[in-house]
């Protein structure tokens, strides 16, 4: 029996299935707490995906992108949240073998997702502002929908080479009540620098640029400014302003993203060398998750263009002739 085996059989010893000790008033509480949040990131992210699907003027590269997230989340908010707080409310995993499998490859593919979706707004946002007439005449919605599509695809892959290759799910903790993949070192140390580190690092390296980008935008607006205001100033001006004012509230998204997932990969950094706590780990798997309850509520924040579209989606105006060219910008 090699180490990853031992470290099982440990973990199972010592689990057992806590009995609840909640009263039912408070269970009941928690059932439809966590239905609230499910809904609400399902909910969320099904109003981006209507809003940039159905209005023609949000057809945008960025906002394919954007769309991709959404999707992850949405995703994430159906078929990951509910089973997560379901475990984390009973303290047991209450599935079966097989479910587990699936739950388990459906998180880490998601989750993954969700990482490349943001990487690829990063490069999107500084290619947009460091080259933009480049940007404008080489990318577009199609060529944007075709690396998404590829970026999807070899996630996918991935996932499915790491758990199967991992000893074709041998390593599946499924005593009663748990349910994790403990990968051993090798395949510890590549899912990191494949699914966090190298992902993370062109995520704060380019978002640092855009942000240099940005204050030197911000200064030629000013010097522009002060030496001649035209109407080709002011359409100069308002184009970078809405550049940077995109950068800045991506920033804000990435910045939360970023927060949400580094306790995890911290964690699993841990798990390397220490025992694996359930508690613990569900606790940093529902932040990971939550950041796709999040994010629909930055778009509602920041971009006026995703509340007027949820006005007109939630009134049924979405559903008139020719709505789709309605300007929402």
């Amino acid at each position: 029996m090699n180490l990853m085996e031992d470290n099982q059989t440990n973990h199972c010893l010592q689990f057992s299935c806590p009995e609840r000790s909640v009263s039912t008033a408070v269970y009941v509480l928690l059932y439809v707490s966590a239905a609230a949040v499910a809904l609400l990131t399902v909910c969320g992210n099904l109003l981006i995906i209507i809003s940039v699907c159905h209005f023609k003027q949000l057809h945008t590269p960025t906002n394919m992108l954007i769309l991709s997230l959404a999707v992850s989340d949405f995703l994430v908010g159906a078929l990951v949240i509910p089973i997560t707080l379901i475990w984390t409310i009973e303290s047991c995993w209450i599935f079966n073998r097989g479910f587990c499998v699936g739950f388990t490859l459906t998180s880490y593919f998601l989750t993954s997702s969700s990482i490349y979706n943001v990487a690829l707004i990063a490069v999107d946002r500084y290619f947009a502002l460091s080259t933009p007439f480049l940007y404008t005449k080489a990318v577009s919605v199609s060529t944007t929908c075709i690396v998404v599509l590829c970026d999807w695809f070899v996630l996918l892959l991935y996932n499915v080479a790491l758990q199967y290759f991992n000893g074709n799910f041998r390593n599946l903790v499924t005593c009663p009540g748990d349910c994790f993949l403990l990968l051993d070192e090798v395949w510890s140390l590549v899912d990191l620098l494949v699914a966090f580190i190298f992902p993370c690092a062109v995520i704060i390296i380019l978002y640092t640029l855009v942000f240099i980008i940005a204050k030197k935008h911000a200064t030629a607006i000013r010097e522009f400014n002060a030496q001649i205001r035209t109407q080709t100033s002011k359409n100069m001006t308002d184009s970078m302003k809405s550049e940077r004012k995109a950068a800045k509230v991506l920033g804000i998204l990435v910045s939360v993203f970023l927060a949400c997932l580094f306790p995890y990969f911290i964690y699993s950094l841990l798990g390397n060398v220490t025992e694996i706590e359930a508690e613990s780990f569900q606790k940093v798997l529902i932040l990971v998750y939550l950041n796709s309850t999040i994010n629909p509520v930055i778009y509602a924040l920041f971009y006026p263009w995703f509340r007027k579209c949820v006005k007109l989606t939630l009134t049924l105006q979405i559903f008139r002739t020719d709505s789709e060219l309605m300007k929402v910008l």
